[in-house]
């Protein structure tokens, strides 16, 4: 039988590539289907890439989402086991306090987007929370 296969859960694709300079810098190159990231920290995320916006409570507003982005894409390197989460997760999550106070969100907002990351955000980067692929239709589900 013919299926699909698929994983559910996200709100927004990138029209178009997205790069930018960061400061998490490993020493290896990773690349991935979607994501590149350099030892000199040049992110690239690549056009058709995926994301579920902010999360929690947070509300998806235009200050928020070039941060969002990124930092899903850093989150996403860190459950495949591809990013040190030890290393690097807290300087992901004051990346996107930082991109969104450069694209217009109030430091008081950035400063409380940084506090629920710290506090609630490390079981997002571990690999047993990766989006399980979906298999369709139904009678595939067992392949």
């Amino acid at each position: 039988m013919k299926y699909i296969e698929y994983k559910k859960d996200y709100k927004y694709q990138l029209f178009k590539e997205y790069t930018t300079n960061i400061q998490i810098k490993q020493d290896n190159d990773i690349k991935t289907n979607y994501i590149k990231l350099s030892p000199e920290g040049i992110i690239v995320i690549k056009k058709g890439y995926a994301w579920d916006g902010p999360s929690g409570p947070a509300i998806d507003t235009l200050n928020f989402m070039r941060g969002s982005l990124v930092h899903d894409a850093l989150y996403q390197l860190m459950r495949n086991d591809e990013l040190d989460k030890v290393k690097f997760k807290d300087s992901a999550d004051r990346l996107l306090q930082r991109m969104c106070k450069e694209d217009g969100m109030s430091s008081l907002r950035a400063w409380g987007v940084y506090q629920a990351l710290k506090y609630t955000g490390n079981k997002a980067t571990h690999s047993k929370n990766k989006k399980p692929v979906i298999n369709a239709p139904k009678p595939c589900q067992n392949l």
